[in-house]
């Protein structure tokens, strides 16, 4: 049994191809993920992502819990910033990463994965005993992120007066708000533009909007190869449990100062940290013939690394991966990737291989 989203009726009025994500029925496409791609990269485009876990946090010591909790530290945020994160366990795996937004005196949220939803939900609420915290779901949660060159404009030009006004003067990673509805300037693809928080009631109303604008419902199809070519982190692919931030290529999220703050996890990163993790996260391109595709085998001249991620980047026209290798391979570094049992030469590359936002 899957579940919809408040934008449901209107992917099937676009005519989008459904599928089970998470448990939740999400577009893969409307048509062409191509299209959808280059939408966003040229012009701009929009997404549903309502699936995604949305937690309110509040009370007197919900800044020290969500220090305790997240590896990066709320504790320098201010009023209407956002901070990305990752939430460990005590070996320093990854248990999720996610945004959380600081709303005011100790009224917080986080935004997390949708896969990861229940477990990541019982991890929360089982360390939040030890805390004078209250952790709330808001009621009917949606979320629409519209990202791209033009996305900001068009984003404007259609929210409620004042807030549209407000949005145009907000800085990356800070978040501004009315009502129910959260706009923020974050996002998931390398464009800059906004990932927007509102009740279920009034998602339909908004997309219509920026629908009536030319802006381009897009799919995970196209949300993947996005953010694939602007090197940013899957969880599941490039992070699980058993994958520290600092195998992750997510070292920069780690607060390690105040050096007296205990998150859980700060032991076991530091013990790597000091004897130097085994493994990198570095970028590969392809080549030779083929498609990288996630779980293949990288052998280099240290030993034998995997693709984390893979595919072909339409923006480039060719394929690219992200692969976890031992430690001390340069860019430039020519390597092999094995594609149905066929060697294909590849070489080591710098990510974001799209640098844009």
């Amino acid at each position: 049994m899957t579940n919809p989203t408040p934008l449901y009726e209107h992917h099937r009025a676009a005519g989008a191809r459904l599928v089970d994500f998470a448990g939740w029925d999400m577009p893969l496409h409307y048509g062409s993920q191509l299209e959808e791609h280059h939408a966003v990269r040229q012009r701009a485009g929009m997404f549903d992502v309502s699936h995604m876990t949305q937690l309110d946090i509040g009370g007197a010591e919900a800044t020290a819990y969500l220090r305790r909790v997240f590896a990066n530290d709320v504790g320098r945020m201010d009023i209407g910033s956002a901070l990305y994160g990752c939430l460990l366990n005590e070996q320093g795996g990854v248990v999720d990463d996610g945004i959380a937004y600081r709303f005011g005196e100790g009224a917080y949220r986080l935004v997390t994965n949708a896969a990861t939803r229940n477990r990541v939900l019982a991890w929360l609420h089982d360390h939040a005993r030890a805390f004078a915290v209250t952790l709330r779901e808001p009621d009917e949660p949606a979320m629409i992120a519209v990202q791209g060159p033009e996305a900001r404009a068009h984003t404007e030009a259609v929210l409620p007066a004042g807030l549209g006004a407000a949005a145009r003067e907000l800085g990356r990673f800070r978040h501004t708000e009315q009502g129910r509805m959260v706009v923020a300037r974050t996002g998931y693809t390398g464009e800059d533009g906004y990932e927007i928080m509102l009740s279920g009631s009034e998602a339909g109303t908004l997309w219509d909007a920026l629908r009536a604008r030319g802006v381009a419902p897009a799919g995970l199809g196209a949300r993947d190869t996005l953010r694939l070519e602007a090197g940013l982190a899957l969880y599941g692919h490039e992070m699980d449990e058993q994958t520290t931030p600092l195998e992750a290529g997510l070292g920069w999220t780690i607060a390690w100062r105040p050096s007296d703050r205990r998150f859980i996890g700060r032991e076991a990163l530091q013990r790597q940290r000091d004897a130097g993790p085994a493994r990198d996260l570095v970028g590969v391109g392809l080549q030779g013939r083929g498609v990288a595709r996630a779980g293949q085998v990288v052998y280099t001249s240290l030993g034998e690394g995997v693709l984390t991620s893979g595919g072909f980047a339409p923006t480039l026209e060719r394929s690219i991966g992200l692969a976890r290798v031992p430690a001390g391979l340069e860019p430039g570094t020519a390597v092999e990737i094995d594609i149905r049992g066929r060697r294909v030469p590849g070489e080591i590359e710098r990510y974001p291989f799209i640098r844009r936002s």
